[in-house]
């Protein structure tokens, strides 16, 4: 990875850490679907505002079903999961069993064989996956978690392994905004029909319309365009390997917000960063 790729990658892992928070604030006031339709929302707005100043054009029309496929694998399902996840689990803790991805990620790429196994490969499989099953240990003694919780989110990481894979494969040749822009889109008008039709949110607060705005702009807009660009010009496993280091903002968040981060949350994060180096080499 170079210097550009390096410096991105830990935007991206800013913007995303400060989703987590973000997502549970507004989970106060929005039902769940709600916070995935309005993050889609914000989210869509300014990417067609990029779109609309740069002039840059929808893909042409053969690619929208697997840009809808992946609009559902890459947003609508893994946002529904993580505001439905965080229901009862804190924003820390789903922080670090977001670093699930990259080791699904390479399981998938593993099994289509996108990547060759290797004992380097295997070593920071494990070591990583220790680390996301000691903050699942901790956090359900702690009380900072529930099993379904746990699993609603470890399913949004799944997603998300299996949406970055077929991002490289599939939209391969096209722009980064106009998949970017496409696939938020898509993911809105997806979810649209779950929001009309469930519960409707009631007496939100400030704050909560705060973090939703945000979470659409930073956590989804503009990280998006930054992820598309780094998926553009590396592997998806090292473009998942944000998540690494995207626990540490998530801990430094939390705690700044009042949670309560157990020493089984840290102990997990130092696990989870020390099976980085091994799958980065292995890549």
């Amino acid at each position: 990875m170079t210097r550009r790729d390096v410096r991105d990658l830990f935007l991206l892992s800013a913007f995303w850490g400060m989703s987590f928070l973000l997502i549970k604030w507004a989970g106060h006031d929005f039902p769940p679907v709600w916070v995935a339709l309005l993050r889609s929302v914000f989210g869509a707005l300014v990417l067609l505002l990029a779109m609309t100043v740069t002039r840059t054009a929808f893909p042409p029309r053969r690619f929208w079903p697997v840009l809808t496929l992946l609009a559902l694998l890459n947003n609508a399902f893994p946002w529904l999961m993580f505001a439905l996840g965080e229901q009862t689990v804190s924003s820390s803790v789903a922080s670090i069993l977001n670093a699930a991805t990259p080791l699904f990620t390479l399981l998938i790429a593993l099994g289509l064989g996108d990547s060759r196994p290797s004992a380097q490969m295997g070593l920071g499989v494990l070591v990583g996956l220790a680390g996301v099953a000691l903050t699942v240990s901790g956090g359900l003694s702690g009380g900072q978690a529930s099993l379904s919780g746990v699993l609603m989110i470890l399913a949004a990481a799944l997603s998300y392994g299996v949406g970055g894979v077929l991002s490289k494969k599939k939209a391969a040749g096209l722009t980064p905004l106009s998949v970017a822009g496409s696939q938020l889109l898509l993911s809105s008008l997806l979810l649209l029909p779950f929001a009309a039709f469930g519960p409707h949110p009631a007496d939100v607060s400030l704050r909560a319309w705060g973090a939703v705005a945000a979470l659409g702009v930073f956590g989804s807009g503009l990280a998006y365009l930054l992820f598309y660009a780094l998926l553009a010009r590396v592997s998806p496993t090292q473009t998942s390997a944000v998540t690494y280091i995207l626990p540490i903002w998530g801990l430094f968040w939390g705690a700044l917000a009042g949670e309560h981060v157990g020493l089984a949350s840290l102990l997990g994060v130092a696990v989870v960063l020390l099976g980085a180096p091994p799958l980065r080499r292995a890549t």
